[in-house]
């Protein structure tokens, strides 16, 4: 009898355990697709505002519900975003790009039916230059682009920081771009370290970004570290940068 009753709260603590990582994997599943999902920044395009070892969380609901909502599985909406709500200018967007499917993020500098053209280094958007001017404000990075300029650009409601540190670079400069509907002229902070809207896909650069391949918008960094960081090794505790945890980006 011992054995059999034994055998029979093995049996129930095994169904419960299984009910439990289901609902844990729906419940992690929904969160991710619907609400929020976490990205790390791999590369320096984004500096001085993001830089390497930044984790990131990004809402979905801010801007709807693209193609790749659920990436790495598909989501059933294709050409057209689900409760579309945006983005607007100087929202930072996590995306897919056209050529390669890799995960990018930059920060939107043009809307559906604009004309977009950098002249000089300057954002133009239908014809009017955006506030730009030189900023005195501490950057940490600085060093690592020596003789860099610092600007803080006026974007939507956004106060950016922005890198300057090639002058006459050949992304300086461009063509007016006129912005078809569904798509995003979107530029990286570090403006002489970033392949984005300025450069064609056949070039390296992200092209126009299509409204379905926009993923999320970032809202804050969660965490950050430098590399070799890690929660298990005490020794790297050093690698955390404390002045990085939950920082809004808004």
């Amino acid at each position: 009898m011992t054995r059999i009753q034994n055998n029979k709260q093995a049996k129930s603590g095994l169904k419960r355990f299984l009910s439990l990582m289901f609902w844990a994997f729906l419940i992690a599943f929904l969160v991710r697709t619907f609400l929020f999902q976490p990205f790390s920044i791999p590369s320096s395009s984004m500096e001085p505002n993001l830089i390497k070892g930044d984790l990131i969380v990004t809402s979905k609901y801010r801007v709807g519900y693209g193609r790749y909502a659920a990436d790495p599985l598909p989501f059933p909406s294709l050409e057209k975003r689900l409760l579309q709500r945006g983005p607007n200018y100087g929202d930072i967007i996590v995306f897919k790009t056209k050529g390669d499917g890799a995960r990018v993020i930059k920060r939107v500098a043009g809307l559906p039916g604009d004309r977009v053209q950098i002249s000089g280094g300057t954002i133009r958007i239908n014809g009017k230059s955006v506030i730009s001017k030189e900023s005195n404000k501490p950057v940490d990075l600085k060093t690592k682009y020596f003789g860099a300029k610092v600007r803080e650009e006026t974007l939507g409601d956004y106060s950016v920081l922005t890198f300057d540190n090639v002058q006459n670079h050949p992304a300086d400069n461009t063509d007016i771009v006129e912005i078809p509907a569904g798509f995003y002229f979107v530029i990286g902070d570090n403006r002489d370290h970033s392949l984005d809207s300025r450069i064609d896909i056949a070039q390296g650069g992200t092209g126009l970004v299509p409204s379905a391949n926009i993923i999320g918008r970032a809202e804050f960094i969660l965490l950050s570290a430098d590399e070799g960081f890690s929660v298990f090794r005490p020794g790297t505790w050093d690698k955390f940068r404390g002045n990085r945890f939950l920082v809004g980006l808004r």
